[in-house]
């Protein structure tokens, strides 16, 4: 066990030695590889960065405005037959949005009903097992400049809800 804690503590400074050993064999200039890197990062930071502003602009107004709340209790009462919990439906439609937001509304959750509860369970796998789908894609597709996403999208939708799903029916089996 102390070895694993060790490994655990020592991976990161391993990596960056080994980067740096591994250019130094090479005989690449490594700091002016690392500023390169660090000026190519901080310009995908500046692009990005109106995207990110207004993905959490849209959240908080989601969350505000009780549209999320109507929205969950429309398809709550659409899956209530098939004894889907209710409670699940808004930690998933935030999370397609913000995985911050997710983990609040989970929290919320938790206070309510335990961690270790059903729905805690579920929840947990929920967020485990599912993407921020709005965020990744316009992060990714703007920083590579990605104009036509195709089926993306959809794929995308189509994995989450099975996330979704299948969380569900884990943790009835737990």
């Amino acid at each position: 066990m102390n070895f694993l804690l060790f490994l655990s503590e020592a991976m990161i400074p391993i990596l960056i030695f080994s980067i740096i050993g591994a250019g130094l064999l090479r005989r690449q200039n490594v700091y002016d590889d690392f500023l390169k890197g660090a000026k190519n990062g901080i310009r995908t930071v500046a692009e990005i960065m109106p995207t990110l502003i207004g993905l959490m602009a849209a959240v908080g107004v989601l969350r505000a405005s009780g549209f999320l709340d109507l929205v969950s209790e429309l398809l709550g009462r659409l899956l209530s037959f098939g004894s889907f919990p209710a409670e699940l439906i808004p930690i998933g439609i935030v999370k397609m949005f913000s995985s911050s937001a997710a983990t609040g509304l989970l929290l919320d959750l938790y206070k309510q009903y335990g961690t270790d509860s059903y729905l805690g369970l579920a929840a947990s796998i929920l967020l485990g097992s599912t993407e921020t789908i709005f965020y990744t894609m316009s992060v990714y597709f703007m920083a590579v400049r990605v104009k036509k996403t195709r089926y993306t999208l959809a794929g995308a939708l189509a994995a989450s809800l099975a996330g979704l799903l299948a969380s569900v029916w884990i943790a009835g089996k737990l």
